[in-house]
């Protein structure tokens, strides 16, 4: 698998430093407001898993499993729910947290769906952005990295479901996801 890495974008311990920075500042500023936790299945497991685990107020967890990518390297931009909540979210502070966001499609699509369904209010977390990609007007709320428009892979961000369980976030080569 690391032979598959042409280089490094964030490493181990910057992801640590980073998540530990977000879920203090989660903290303060869901104080009180018993939060739920959106995961947006699978890519963001990892970064949810370590980011909960710094929050220091009760939360509540659930997830989604959306499609916009399928197999292939880039977004189809049609977006289909895989998975819905659990949870009713009426009344609730809810929090979607994304592994990545490189157009805005899918969060700017889900943010509206649920604001629909009538939440005291939906905000944005999301590990990487690359801002350079976007096609829509979106802007997360919070974010770890802003990084170039590059293959990012690791992390449980995947080219078609493998090197998820990389510990840092890299690029992946070309001639990996070019094969004819």
């Amino acid at each position: 698998m690391h032979q598959d890495i042409e280089e490094i974008l964030v490493s181990e311990d910057e992801l640590k430093q980073k998540i530990k920075q977000l879920g203090e500042q989660l903290s303060k500023d869901y104080e009180g407001l018993n939060p739920l936790f959106i995961g947006i299945l699978k890519g963001a497991v990892p970064f949810m898993s370590d980011l909960v685990r710094q929050i220091h107020i009760p939360i509540e967890i659930d997830f989604m499993s959306v499609s916009s990518y399928g197999k292939a390297a880039s977004s189809s931009g049609v977006v289909r729910i895989l998975k819905d909540l659990d949870t009713s979210i009426t009344g609730r502070h809810v929090l979607i947290v994304e592994d990545i966001v490189d157009t805005g499609l899918t969060l700017s699509y889900l943010v509206k769906l649920l604001e629909g369904r009538s939440p005291a209010s939906v905000k944005t977390i999301v590990l990487l952005d690359k801002k350079s990609c976007r096609t829509v007007d979106f802007e997360p709320d919070y974010q770890g990295f802003v990084v170039p428009n590059k293959f990012a892979v690791g992390y449980g961000m995947d080219y078609a479901e493998r090197y998820r369980n990389l510990p840092y976030v890299g690029v992946l080569k070309k001639e990996v996801y070019h094969v004819s």
